[in-house]
C-alpha cells in the first residue's frame, strides 16, 4: 500500500521511519538498529496531541546517546513534513504531534475511496490461522450456554481475516464419547414412541427434550419396528451415527441463526478410526516427549482406595504443567487429553497457528493442551506454531431483573433459537461483544432491546440510522455529500475524523491480540463521539448537518456523515451486526 493511500497513523510511522533513516545517514544513529519497538499511538491525554511517538526512548540507549538529545534531532526532521504542524519533546524524551488539517481532512478521502475497505489491513501477511469454536457435544439444539463462545470465535475469524489472515472455522465434533450413547439411548425411546409405544417419563440419565421426537419419527419411517425390541447391541451404532447425524444439521441450522457458518466439522471418532491419536502418540515416544509411568496417589486419597497403574504420560512438566498427564486410561481407552491431543496435531498440520474458543469451565486443562501443542509442533531449531486460548464466561439470563425460565423444547435449558427469535441476531451478536469474553455477563431480554443510550446496541445503531436518516433529508433538500470543501470543516468536526482515523490501528490491534470486543468497544466511542456532535446542532443552528443558507458547508458535514457511517457499517460488519438505517 502506497503512502498515499495508507491510514495517516500508517502515513505517520512512515514519516517517523523516513526521518530516522536521515539520522542515520547523517551518522546520528548507528546502522543496523532494531526498530521492532518504535511506535507511533495516540497520546494517553489528548491535549498533548494527536500521536506520540517513543522513537527516541527506545532507540537512545542501543545508539548510545541521550534520549532527548535524540528527540530533539529527530524533532528537526520529523516538522520537514508538511502533514506535521509541530512536534514537542516531553518528558525525558517523548515527542508529541499535532497533525495540519489537511491530514484528517484527507483521511475522509481516502475512507470514501476504500469504502468497505476502509480499515482492511495486510499485517497477516496471508499467514492460515485455525479458529475452533463452539465445538458442542452433538447431543442437542445449541443452547445460550454456547452462544457468546459461538460469537467471539466468528468474530474474531471475521476480524483475522479483514488483517489479512487466511482463516479456517472449525468446529470439532466430540462423538467419540459416552454422550454420544445416550444420545442414541434417547432416540430408541422417541423411536419407540414414534411406533405407537406409551414410553411415559424420559428415563433419567437419558435427554428428556422434545427436540428428538422427529429424530425417533425419521427413524420409525427408516426402519419400522425392526429394533424396538431388539438389543441394544443391534440398534446402538446405527442410531447413534444418524442421531449424530441430525444433531449436526440441527446444530447448523441454530448457527445460521447467528450468521455463522463453519468451514469445517471434524470428527473425534473419525480420528481415532483413521489411526492418528495412535501416530500422535507413537511421534511423542520418538521424542521422548511420552513415557510409560505411574502418576502420584491424588491428595487425600490412601494407598487402600488407590491403586497404581502404569499408563502413557506425557511430559507436559517439561512446558510449565505441575505433573505429567495421562493420555490413556487403565482400560486403554484415549483420555480427552490424549484425544485433543491429536485432534490438535491435525489442525496444526494445515495451519501457521491455532485458537480456540473455550468455555471458562475447561481453564483446568489450558495448561496441559498448551503444552502438547508447543511439542507437537516443535520441530528441530523452529519455535512452536503459535497456539492461543481464549476462555468465555457463562451468560446469566435475565427478563425483568429475573433468571429466565428453561425452555420445553430442550427439557433443560433456554435455546439459542429461542433468543434470536425474541431480540434478533444482531442484538444478540453485537451483546456479547460489549464486555471481555472472560468477564461475567447479564443478557437480560428487557434491557437489550431497550432504545436508551444505556444500551450499547441500540447507542450504536441510532448512530448509523441517524446518518443515514440526514442523508435522505439532505437529499429531499436538495443537498448531497462532497468533498470538495472540507478545509470548512472545524474543530469538532477534526475531532470526529481522527477517532474514526484509529479505526484501521484498532483493527490491527485487536486481531494481533485476538481481541474482537475491541471493535465493538471501538464502535460505541465513535458513536459516542457522533451523538455528542449531533447534539451541537440541538442549541447552535450553525451546528448542524443541514445549513440551508450554506451549501458548501453543508455537502462537506454531510460528506463527513457519510464516512462514519462508512466505519461504523465496517466495524459492524466484523461484527456480523447489520449496520441499521432506520430504527
Amino acid at each position: 500500500m502506497t503512502d498515499e493511500i495508507s491510514p495517516v497513523f500508517a502515513q505517520v510511522a512512515n514519516v517517523i521511519d523516513a526521518a530516522l533513516d536521515a539520522l542515520t545517514a547523517a551518522g546520528t544513529l548507528p546502522q543496523g538498529l532494531s526498530r521492532a519497538a518504535v511506535t507511533c499511538e495516540p497520546p494517553r491525554d489528548a491535549s498533548h496531541g494527536d500521536m506520540a511517538t517513543n522513537a527516541a526512548m527506545v532507540l537512545a540507549k542501543p545508539a548510545a546517546t541521550n534520549p532527548r538529545a535524540l528527540a530533539a534531532a529527530l524533532v528537526e526532521e520529523l516538522v520537514r513534513d508538511p502533514r506535521i504542524a509541530a512536534a514537542e519533546i516531553a518528558g525525558p524524551g517523548f515527542i508529541n504531534l499535532r497533525l495540519a488539517p489537511s491530514a484528517w481532512l484527507a483521511e475522509l478521502a481516502l475512507i470514501a475511496q476504500a469504502q468497505g475497505d476502509y480499515g482492511r489491513s495486510a499485517i497477516g501477511g496471508g499467514t492460515t490461522v485455525n479458529v475452533e469454536y463452539v465445538s458442542a457435544n452433538p447431543t442437542g439444539p445449541m443452547h445460550m450456554g454456547h452462544c457468546r463462545g459461538a460469537v467471539v470465535g466468528d468474530a474474531l475469524a471475521r476480524l483475522l481475516e479483514f488483517a489479512g489472515h487466511k482463516v479456517v472455522k472449525e468446529y470439532y465434533v466430540n462423538d467419540a464419547g459416552a454422550q454420544v450413547d445416550v444420545l442414541a439411548r434417547s432416540a430408541h425411546v422417541r423411536y419407540r414412541e414414534a411406533l405407537g409405544e406409551d414410553v411415559g417419563a424420559i428415563p433419567e440419565g437419558l435427554y428428556p427434550g422434545d427436540y428428538l421426537v422427529p429424530v425417533g419419527q425419521a427413524l420409525a419411517a427408516e426402519f419400522g419396528d425392526r429394533y424396538a425390541a431388539a438389543p441394544e447391541s443391534e440398534w446402538l451404532l446405527p442410531f447413534r451415527q444418524r442421531a449424530v447425524a441430525a444433531m449436526l444439521d440441527m446444530i447448523r441450522a441454530d448457527l445460521a441463526l447467528l450468521g455463522i457458518h463453519h468451514d469445517l466439522f471434524s470428527s473425534e471418532a473419525e480420528l481415532q478410526a483413521s489411526g492418528k491419536v495412535d501416530a500422535a502418540e507413537a511421534w511423542l515416544r520418538e521424542h521422548d516427549l511420552v513415557y510409560d509411568g505411574i502418576l502420584e496417589a491424588p491428595k487425600g486419597k490412601t494407598p487402600e482406595d488407590w491403586e497404581p497403574v502404569e499408563l502413557p504420560l506425557f511430559r507436559s512438566t517439561r512446558f510449565g504443567d505441575d505433573q505429567d498427564r495421562p493420555i490413556k486410561k487403565s482400560n486403554g481407552a484415549w483420555t480427552y487429553f490424549g484425544a485433543d491431543l491429536a485432534y490438535h496435531f491435525q489442525k496444526a498440520q494445515g495451519a501457521d497457528a491455532l485458537v480456540d474458543i473455550w468455555g471458562a469451565d475447561h481453564a483446568g486443562t489450558v495448561k496441559r493442551i498448551k503444552a502438547a501443542v508447543a511439542a507437537l509442533t516443535s520441530a528441530e531449531g523452529q519455535a512452536p506454531k503459535p497456539f492461543e486460548i481464549k476462555l468465555v464466561q457463562m451468560v446469566a439470563l435475565l427478563k425483568g431483573g429475573q433468571p429466565f425460565k428453561m425452555s420445553k423444547r430442550a427439557g433443560n435449558f433456554v435455546t439459542l433459537a429461542d433468543v434470536v427469535e425474541m431480540v434478533g441476531k444482531d442484538v444478540v451478536r453485537f451483546t456479547m461483544l460489549t464486555r471481555k469474553p472472560d468477564a461475567q455477563m447479564d443478557f437480560d431480554f428487557d434491557k437489550v432491546v431497550e432504545a436508551s443510550k444505556d444500551n450499547p446496541v441500540f447507542y450504536v445503531q441510532y448512530c448509523h440510522a441517524r446518518i443515514c436518516s440526514t442523508l435522505r433529508k439532505a437529499a429531499a433538500e436538495g443537498f448531497a455529500p462532497a468533498g470538495t470543501d472540507l478545509a470548512l470543516l472545524g474543530e469538532e468536526e477534526l475531532g470526529l475524523i481522527k477517532l474514526a482515523a484509529q479505526f484501521p490501528r484498532t483493527v490491527e490491534g485487536a486481531a494481533a491480540a485476538r481481541e474482537p470486543h475491541r471493535i465493538a468497544f471501538f464502535l460505541h466511542d465513535l458513536a459516542a463521539a457522533f451523538h455528542a456532535y449531533w447534539n451541537l446542532g440541538n442549541d447552535r443552528p450553525d451546528k448542524r448537518f443541514i445549513v440551508a443558507q450554506d451549501g458548501a458547508l453543508t455537502a462537506a458535514r454531510l460528506f463527513l456523515g457519510q464516512q462514519i457511517g462508512q466505519v461504523v457499517r465496517n466495524g459492524l460488519a466484523l461484527l456480523g451486526v447489520e449496520a441499521a438505517e432506520e430504527l
